[in-house]
């Protein structure tokens, strides 16, 4: 309310100034038409002072404006300006403290972002393209350690620094890109990397963003991670069957001791034995499904029908696809490959058997086989109408005695996963809308 009365008051001096500038003047010239000079001069004196007057109170309000918006275009965030009674000063006041708000926001959350950047433990370049000169918009530590090489504002600097590099990035063209290279650092031995490349564009920004991985790195990573679920595998295997033999032993000691033995302690001695015997084979078959994983025979290639080896494995099963009511679909084109039958078909023994626990709990259950060429390749894909597999499991199903099955081994996806890849191969698997598909992939 005191604002706005000021801002009425402030409003009535401006328009008396005015009036009375515009009054003077009227007297002035009438006195001036009078031949009376003296009236004429005094009354152009007070137009003139009026004028001046309500000139330097809006310039007033009009620089102070000003300073603001200089301030605010600047970035300069030092000031502490009060609010005013006019209404265009009061104005540029609530703008300048709203974009330092704003501008403390941005710098923050930069602060922040760069922060998480720096502690990825992957190289991380990002590129701005600016009056079409590409600039280091940002780079990370990780990047620069990896490439050994000291930070650039300008992309081009890089060029002499890593040539190579520099160049595999340029024939990219900056568009989205994923592959390994070799590259010497420094007339060191060569390394390889991952390299990642994407282009993010909007209407006035463009830019590239380059990540660089360690492929020893990463192999490491992995095999340090496969160990770990290895061990914890093995641990929780022993742990179940010596644990319970640990005791059984122990009650055996004390039935030994024993000057006479009853009856019920005969009794429990078999019982005892039985048990300890029924742990021993069960560890022996965990031993023994190791060793088949970690001592994978040796291929013997000859040249083989995979319609003629698919067959083989459906007729193997018929009994469990009859006794289930599984309803097979074959789409097989005749292809040929360069294999170990026995090792083929038992890989796709492994997954028709996935497949039918898969759709056990289906009413219409549909296991539909494969066999095409794609991208140069041979593609055998075995597919369920199944419940499919679990987003929170779909990275562990092929580590070794992983199962989610009461009676399963756990070595099924693993060993069908080595038996391919010593093929020169790959298993991959697929989640679909209903089931799941397991691709086998040749090379042609």
């Amino acid at each position: 309310m005191n604002i706005g009365k000021t801002m009425k008051k402030q409003q009535f001096f401006w328009s008396l100034f005015i009036l009375l500038a515009i009054v003077s003047g009227i007297f002035a010239f009438d006195f001036y038409s009078q031949n009376r000079w003296i009236n004429c001069f005094l009354f152009s004196s007070i137009s003139l002072v009026c004028i001046f007057l309500a000139q330097t109170s809006a310039l007033s309000y009009i620089q102070k404006t000003e300073k603001l918006l200089l301030a605010i275009q600047k970035k300069d965030f030092s000031l502490f300006p009060e609010t005013d009674e006019n209404t265009l000063v009061e104005n540029a006041v609530k703008l300048y403290y709203q974009s330092k708000e704003e501008h403390l926001s941005h710098s923050s959350y930069k602060l922040l972002y760069e922060e998480i950047l720096n502690q990825l433990e992957i190289g991380l370049m990002i590129l701005s393209k600016k009056n079409n000169e590409w600039e280091v918009f940002y780079v990370n530590p990780v990047f620069l350690e990896i490439l050994e090489i000291p930070k650039y504002n300008h992309w081009n600097l890089y060029e002499n620094k890593t040539p190579n590099f520099y160049k595999i990035i340029e024939q990219s063209n900056y568009e989205n890109s994923q592959e390994f290279f070799d590259i010497s650092i420094n007339e060191n031995t060569k390394q390889s990397f991952s390299l990642r490349t994407k282009k993010v564009e909007n209407v006035k920004n463009r830019f590239f963003i380059i990540s660089l991985e360690s492929v020893q790195k990463i192999i490491e990573q992995k095999e340090k991670l496969a160990w770990n679920n290895l061990m914890k595998v093995i641990s929780h295997e022993l742990l179940n069957t010596l644990t319970p033999v640990n005791s059984l032993i122990q009650n055996l000691e004390y039935i030994a001791n024993q000057e006479v033995i009853e009856k019920e302690d005969q009794q429990d001695m078999q019982e005892s034995l039985m048990i300890i015997n029924n742990r021993s084979k069960q560890l022996l078959n965990f031993v023994d499904d190791y060793r088949q994983i970690a001592e994978l025979p040796k291929p013997v290639f000859k040249m083989i029908s995979v319609t003629e080896i698919v067959k083989s494995a459906l007729n193997f099963l018929k009994p469990e696809f009859k006794k289930n009511n599984i309803i097979l679909i074959n789409s097989l084109e005749h292809q040929t490959v360069f294999a170990d039958p026995k090792m083929i078909e038992r890989c796709l023994i492994n997954l028709y058997i996935n497949a039918i626990y898969a759709v056990a709990d289906n009413s219409e259950k549909m296991i539909k086989t494969e066999i095409k060429i794609l991208n140069k390749r041979i593609l055998l894909s075995v597919e369920d109408n199944g419940s499919g597999i679990p987003n929170e499991i779909k990275d562990k199903i092929f580590l070794p005695f992983f199962t989610t099955r009461i009676s399963g081994s756990g070595i099924g996806l693993t060993l069908s996963k080595s038996i391919i890849e010593a093929h020169k191969g790959y298993l991959n698997y697929r989640s679909l809308e209903q089931g799941s598909r397991f691709e086998i992939w040749f090379l042609s």
